[in-house]
């Protein structure tokens, strides 16, 4: 059999409102709006972050869903609170300056818990997008 060679497409967000949710993303992590197709029954946003190629496909809920990985289907009080969000459901982005990154979130009033791994190399910032999915930024290693 031969051997296969997998990368990352794309990650995907449903959402009732796509619109908040790509202003959130350009804004915070400087994503670029691209053009996405015309599915006709549901509208989509495509953003893709210009200096990894990553993209995200943000996708209009459907009305009545009950997906698993919705973000609020907790009804913990925990839920919210982005210091649990190490040991649960995050992606996690790098940055070139994570200071300025961290004082951006502030100037927002996003709320937030920080640490660092254990060698302290590598500091990170945990956070909820508007639709509640955990982000993590990481700052570079050599950086730190």
């Amino acid at each position: 059999m031969a051997a296969v060679s997998a990368s990352l497409n794309h990650i995907s967000r449903a959402s009732p409102d796509i619109d908040r949710l790509a202003k959130f993303y350009i804004e915070i992590l400087g994503f670029e709006q691209i053009q996405s197709p015309d599915f006709g029954e549901f509208k989509v946003i495509w953003l893709s972050l210009p200096s990894t190629g990553i993209a995200i496909h943000l996708i209009e809920r459907l009305p009545g869903s009950k997906l698993p990985e919705d973000p609020y289907s907790s009804a913990s009080p925990t839920t919210m609170d982005p210091k649990y969000l190490p040991r649960g459901h995050h992606l996690c982005f790098s940055v070139s300056n994570f200071d300025v990154f961290v004082q951006t979130l502030k100037e927002k009033g996003i709320e937030t818990f920080q640490r660092a791994l254990p060698n302290g190399k590598v500091r990170q910032i945990f956070f909820f997008d508007p639709d509640g999915n955990g982000l993590e930024v990481a700052s570079r290693e050599e950086e730190s």
